[in-house]
């Protein structure tokens, strides 16, 4: 208690250079928690566009290895393309047994089916007919005829003369063709969603709703068409089209158009196409694909895995996981990872520098405060040497040097813990509310891109809406102080490195002095 009791009165006494030290520590205390407000507010970002944007995923064809296998087996392109026919399409099956795995958060899938379809015109500004070619050889062939006997001898025969005939040899010839039986058969792409998450060209913006909107019953018989194909066949909301068996015309299958839909990516720029890529796209849910397939085994659909990985680690293990469970090397599993790192490279960024800031204010502020120690210790050199030797351990009179310190410390911590909180709260919040608008104009999009209505919206239960993959940040007014709790703590723990720092030249030099040599050079 003694030992707290002198501290409060050398501050007292010594408030010149208390106010000095406060000062400093006020500076370094502001500086601090300005940077941790804004590591804090980078970090918040970052974890907000994660959780909109998970690590995804997929399948696909490794074509640079395939491509690299075919030029050093030196195969010719209908050898490639037979070559290239063989590889085995991934299955439902394997799908379901690569989703099936402790890396994965979830997994959805997609089907992609070429149809065909009665009383619909494909949109297509060009045709591929199968040519026949006949050719005719004509031949022409004169042969001399000898002329018959007059009757009377000693006399020529008489007429003679050539006899012409003429063959007609016809060929006809058959183009040969050799195509791709991935390709599609028929002129439609009808494509099956599980689910509005599995969605992402509507989710992204690349589809959005003109008319109509695309039904929430993932069950039903209904599809979303695309406006060139509605406009070419005077389509509407609510109309049926029929599906057809590609291999088995006598299949068909009657589906509703509940919405029509227009593709907003670069490709509708292409000025070479008359049509976008999507034109003949039909788009529908998975249950209605299956139905198809099951209805005919020799319809092939192309199965597209979407896989949503735990985080960045798991990936790697994933890929190795499912090469276990068998595919094959003419697969590779890809992901996102790379964009997902490219779009929180700039907030990283931020971090990255307020971390360094951090770190070179401390240093400074440390050696600032070794150096003011270091003078406050010459000037109380005699102090400490009564202190000594009426029997005060060396530990005692160093912990009361380090009390006065800890003392301004933590009342400067205090008032540059205001001062920064009021500085940095205005700019971390204007930071977070854009990410809160952000966010939230984001779902208000994709809601419009599905064709969903606000005042629909607004009549359904919060656990009734679709999350689209997308964390809901809720809109408000002010955002609580930035300046909370864990950034208290870290500066609470930042004042007690500096406390220790300063202290540390104290403890050494009382360590070192021999009262009796302060006392004689006193005397």
């Amino acid at each position: 208690m003694y030992i707290i009791k002198n501290a409060l009165v050398n501050i007292k006494r010594n408030k010149g250079r208390n106010i000095l030290i406060a000062l400093i520590i006020i500076v370094i205390a502001a500086a601090c928690t300005i940077t941790l407000a804004i590591r804090e507010s980078a970090e918040k970002i970052i974890t907000s566009y994660e959780e909109q944007n998970k690590i995804e995923a997929t399948i696909s064809l490794d074509r640079e290895s395939i491509m690299k296998e075919y030029k050093e087996s030196n195969k010719s392109q209908e050898e490639m393309i037979n070559s290239f026919n063989s590889i085995e399409s991934v299955t439902e099956e394997q799908v379901i047994s690569y989703g099936n795995s402790n890396y994965l958060d979830s997994f959805y899938y997609t089907f992609d089916l070429s149809v065909n379809a009665q009383d619909i015109t494909e949109a297509t500004d060009s045709l591929v007919k199968e040519t026949t070619t006949t050719e005719t050889e004509t031949t022409t062939k004169t042969e001399q005829i000898e002329g018959s006997s007059s009757g009377r001898p000693g006399m020529p025969p008489s007429g003679g003369g050539s006899k012409t005939t003429t063959d007609r040899k016809t060929t006809t010839k058959r183009t040969e063709r050799i195509f791709n039986e991935k390709a599609n058969e028929g002129a439609f792409n009808l494509v099956g969603y599980n689910s509005y998450d599995d969605m992402k060209d509507f989710i992204t913006g690349n589809y959005t709703i003109t008319s109509g909107e695309v039904n929430s019953n993932f069950e039903s018989d209904t599809c979303v068409i695309s406006e060139e194909l509605a406009t070419l066949n005077n389509i509407e909301v609510g109309s049926k089209i029929t599906i057809v068996d590609p291999k088995d015309s006598s299949k068909t299958y009657e589906i509703e158009v509940t919405g029509i839909y227009k593709e907003n990516t670069d490709s509708s720029s292409n000025m070479k196409n008359m049509f976008t890529n999507s034109a003949n796209k039909i788009i529908t849910n998975a249950n209605f694909v299956k139905k198809i397939l099951a209805e005919n085994t020799e319809l092939k659909a192309t199965i597209t895995p979407t896989f949503i990985v735990k985080d960045t680690d798991s990936i790697e293990k994933f890929s190795k996981e499912v090469t276990e469970k068998g595919l094959s090397s003419y697969y590779q599993v890809t992901s996102n990872i790379n964009e997902i790192e490219g779009a929180t490279e700039s907030i990283k960024n931020v971090r990255v520098f307020a971390t360094t800031f951090l770190l070179i204010t401390l240093v400074i502020g440390g050696v600032v405060l070794i150096v003011i120690n270091m003078i406050n210790i010459r000037e109380r050199k005699y102090e400490i040497g009564v202190l000594r030797t009426i029997g005060m351990k060396k530990s005692k009179v160093s912990l009361q040097f380090m009390f006065e310190l800890l003392i301004v410390c933590f009342a400067a911590l205090l008032l540059g813990a205001g001062i920064g909180s009021a500085t940095s709260v205005p700019v971390a919040n204007y930071l977070l509310a854009n990410e809160i608008t952000n966010a939230n104009s984001k779902y208000e999009d994709i809601n419009k891109n599905f064709g969903k209505h606000e005042e629909e919206r607004s009549n359904k239960k919060p656990n009734e809406r679709h999350s689209f993959g997308i964390a809901r940040v809720e809109q408000v007014d002010d955002i609580n102080a930035v300046v909370n709790i864990k950034v208290l703590a870290e500066l609470l723990g930042i004042g007690l490195l500096l406390t220790l720092i300063g202290s540390l030249a104290s403890m050494i030099a009382i360590s070192r002095f021999s009262p009796l040599t302060i006392l004689k050079e006193r005397s």
